[in-house]
């Protein structure tokens, strides 16, 4: 019994933590620069960005989808040059992994980390090709 009274007092505590013994360390991951640089993968990306990212981001990337209005935050336009000056690939790959706290934007769960960097490689890209 007192096993059983340990167990759930460490869960507990383990819940209350700020650190999750599950989060990754975004700091170790490795960018696929190839990736990030290829025409495929960003063709793969504009794709997914289509059919997961329009209806808020909209389909020129702009922010200003169908769904943007009513939001909590308004989405990112990531033909902003100053977007994509602040940004960073890994944290994009992060806010598909975790989604955006305090915002709309939510977590990509369903995606494999390579078709995040996928999305990774075409919102980079944005600011500087066009949608």
């Amino acid at each position: 019994m007192k096993a059983m009274g340990a167990l759930l007092m460490s869960l507990a505590l383990l819940g209350c933590s700020a650190v999750s013994p599950f989060s990754v360390d975004y700091d170790q991951v490795e960018v696929p620069i190839a990736q990030l640089s290829s025409d495929e993968a960003r063709a793969r990306g504009r794709a997914l960005f289509k059919a997961k990212c329009a209806l808020c981001h909209g389909d020129r990337a702009d922010g200003n989808g169908v769904r943007s209005k009513g939001l909590s935050g308004k989405p990112v336009n990531f033909g902003s040059s100053e977007w994509r000056s602040n940004t960073t690939a890994i944290a994009v790959f992060e806010v598909l992994s975790e989604g955006e706290r305090g915002t709309s934007m939510p977590a990509w769960p369903t995606l494999s980390d390579g078709q995040k960097w996928d999305l990774v490689a075409y919102v980079l890209s944005i600011a500087e090709d066009g949608p």
